[in-house]
């Protein structure tokens, strides 16, 4: 019995574990079988999260090569990258760009990664703008593209003069035994660009106030700092570093306290219907470009002031200090661009703000070969939004351009990796012994201020630079001044120039370059 029932007992169990290994087995088998498509693809799918994220946080500091290298590979088709904190989609093909331009502002927003980009809320005193474009007014785009343009003329004598001063007080600071200052360019020619915007945007009371100019100053790289910080953290941790960023520095506050006081005083004689002076600055055409219906109190037309004060001072320090170190390198082109300031075309430039067709095509070329950004036309898709190809954003998504892969490709530029200073000129301009330092031109001559399919340094379509005559003009007066008042070289030419943030290029503090004043005849 007891044999008997052991037996039975034993027969049972071996048909538990007969159906166990079956099911392990049958498991196994269905698994197998998966293997190239659910498991497989959930291995992919985790295998592929983790190179985005790697990969993101190398954009900080390897954004444009590894642009350049997607680029290479795209075969002009869109390609996408990861940031931190986004994805974004690349198109450079002239139809896809064109699907940018043209997509409507609720769907695709300038204003809305311009947001994502400065983090205004913490580093611009709390301004907290709309991310469509619109929504309060575009009467600022007038004040920039048309009425700040149409004043050029009128100031940029007393800009010369204001920043012709400033520039010999910055150089001497650094004057050695042998006569030759040593001056780290950069923050120079920071100072001199916030010098004359102070001067064009908010007149020449506050261009001569030192504690405001210093926080004018200081204002552009907190602004940078706080933003970038914000932008790597988590959006749950931002909440309250912001704020602590914000407290701890002083530049904004006293930027905004400053414009506030000049604001609120016009702006009540404006309620008033008072006829007071006239006032030709930017806080002035603000005020008036703002919807009728609804104009625009204090505060916000401090808001855009501080808004379009970063952008300007950023870009065109960045781009007249790059120009500045190419004609260290290249000194060829010293002489042709000195002929062309001491003749006619200097008076005829002030008088019109545009003009020096070898100035602009130099400061162009460098533009093209050390761009600030090597990402333009930045959208934020504030809805789902598929391009022709079928590539798609999700809501938060960017759809950009490449910019500097652009404009360093053969195919729209001669020798594109060769600095042509004058390739942009149209060759008829040029006198035998001016063609020298030139190898290529382009098909066609063109401006600096030119917006195509191929220059993206002012953004494209219907929402490029509206203050790029304004920008133009200042970087030749400043780079003018400089190579006819001193002889200029790097001191260290083998010493990298620049750091790499994001997708942007960024001059060193510590570049220096050698001023000797020129020998008078």
């Amino acid at each position: 019995m007891d044999a008997f029932n052991f037996s039975s007992a034993s027969h049972h169990d071996n048909r538990n574990i007969f159906a166990a290994v079956s099911v392990v087995i049958a498991i196994i088998a269905v698994l197998h079988s998966w293997r190239d498509n659910s498991v497989g693809y959930l291995f992919r799918r985790v295998k592929q999260h983790v190179r985005n994220r790697a990969s993101a946080w190398s954009f900080l500091l390897k954004g444009p090569t590894m642009i350049q290298t997607a680029f290479d590979k795209s075969n002009g088709q869109p390609f996408e990258m990861f940031a931190p904190d986004g994805r974004y989609i690349f198109v450079s093909a002239p139809e896809h760009i064109k699907e940018i331009d043209t997509a409507p502002d609720t769907i695709l927003s300038l204003q809305a990664a311009s947001k994502q980009m400065l983090q205004p809320v913490y580093s611009m005193h709390g301004f907290n703008w709309f991310d469509r474009r619109g929504t309060e007014g575009v009467g600022f785009i007038r004040a920039l593209r048309t009425l700040l343009t149409h004043h050029l003329p009128a100031i940029l004598p007393d800009l010369r003069i204001a920043t012709s001063y400033r520039l010999k007080a910055e150089v001497s600071k650094y004057k050695t035994l042998e006569g030759t200052s040593h001056v780290p360019i950069y923050p120079t020619m920071v100072t001199l660009v916030v010098l004359a915007n102070s001067y064009s945007f908010f007149g020449e009371e506050l261009a001569r106030n030192e504690p405001f100019m210093k926080a004018a100053l200081t204002y552009v790289e907190q602004t940078f700092l706080i933003a970038e910080i914000v932008r790597v953290i988590p959006r749950t941790l931002a909440k309250f570093v912001g704020p602590m960023l914000a407290k701890r520095v002083s530049s904004q506050k006293i930027v905004y306290k400053e414009l506030m006081f000049i604001a609120e005083e016009r702006v009540r004689d404006r309620d008033l219907g008072l006829k007071t002076k006239t006032h030709n600055d930017c806080i002035q055409w603000i005020m008036e470009t703002s919807p009728k219906q609804n104009p625009w109190n204090a505060q916000r037309v401090v808001f855009e002031l501080m808004a379009i004060w970063f952008g300007s001072v950023h870009a065109m320090s960045t781009t007249a200090t790059f120009a500045l170190q190419d004609l260290c390198l290249h000194q060829e082109y010293i002489e042709p661009l000195r002929k062309e300031f001491e003749g006619p075309a200097y008076a005829s430039f002030e008088k019109a703000a545009s003009g020096l067709p070898l100035l602009d095509s130099f400061i162009k070329e460098s533009a093209r070969l050390t761009p600030v950004e090597s990402l333009s036309t930045r959208r934020q898709a504030l809805k789902p939004f598929t391009l022709s190809t079928g590539a798609r954003l999700s809501v938060g998504d960017w759809l950009c351009t490449p910019v500097q892969a652009l404009m360093q490709t053969e195919t729209h530029y001669p020798q594109a990796l060769s600095f042509n200073g004058f390739r942009f000129v149209d060759p008829a301009l040029f006198d035998k012994e001016d063609m020298a330092p030139n190898e290529a031109f382009q098909s066609a001559p063109s401006k600096l201020t030119d917006v195509g399919h191929t220059f993206h340094v002012w953004g494209t379509g219907r929402m490029a630079c509206p203050g790029r005559v304004y920008a133009a003009a200042i970087m030749k007066l400043l780079v003018a001044q400089v190579i006819t008042e001193y002889d200029i070289e790097l001191v260290d030419k083998q010493e990298q120039r620049w750091w790499v943030w994001r997708s942007s290029m960024l001059p060193k503090d510590k570049t220096i370059v050698a001023f000797k004043p020129r020998a008078t005849s």
